[in-house]
């Protein structure tokens, strides 16, 4: 049987997921939630998005999708696109999350069985990567949860077929 592929990301109102090659927010608690949802399971993600977060490697598996493998640190696993990935993620532990950027999540929505979106509440005028409408694609909201910092406020969604 195959595994459930789940999308995970922040975004913003106006589905900014980037700005300058970084995140437009720092928000601890998706973090965590990050950590926590993915901890024990296979991450797929974009060579950019690794060069951003290469700590993900720690207590998950992890696929980056690179035309240059031999760049990767030893113990994590290259494919060279998301076909492929997918492929490989089937023999790998847990469910399968895809991490980004925005082209793993524009081919990857397709695929996507589950979606684990926080969305903050704010819209920024200066992104440059985006999130694909999903709208569309993921109909049925089967967990919400509203929170706020210092300085965002956002919901935590969880969003089905």
């Amino acid at each position: 049987m195959p595994k459930a592929i789940h999308l995970i990301v922040a975004c913003s109102e106006n589905r900014v997921i980037g700005r300058h090659g970084g995140l437009p927010w720092s928000i601890p608690e998706d973090t965590q939630f990050f950590q926590d949802k993915t901890r024990g399971h296979t991450v797929i993600m974009g060579s950019r998005s690794f060069g951003e977060w290469p700590s993900c490697v720690r207590e998950r598996d992890v696929i980056v999708i690179t035309q240059d493998p031999e760049k990767l640190p030893a113990g994590v696993n290259s494919a060279a696109g998301l076909t492929g990935a997918l492929a490989l993620a089937q023999s790998l532990r847990g469910d399968i999350f895809l991490c980004g950027g925005q082209r793993v999540y524009e081919e990857g929505l397709a695929h996507g069985d589950v979606l684990h979106l926080t969305l903050v509440h704010t819209t920024i005028d200066d992104g440059d990567t985006f999130f694909p409408d999903w709208r569309k694609h993921f109909t049925r909201e089967t967990a919400r949860r509203e929170s706020r910092d210092d300085r965002w406020r956002y919901t935590f969604l969880t969003l089905a077929r």
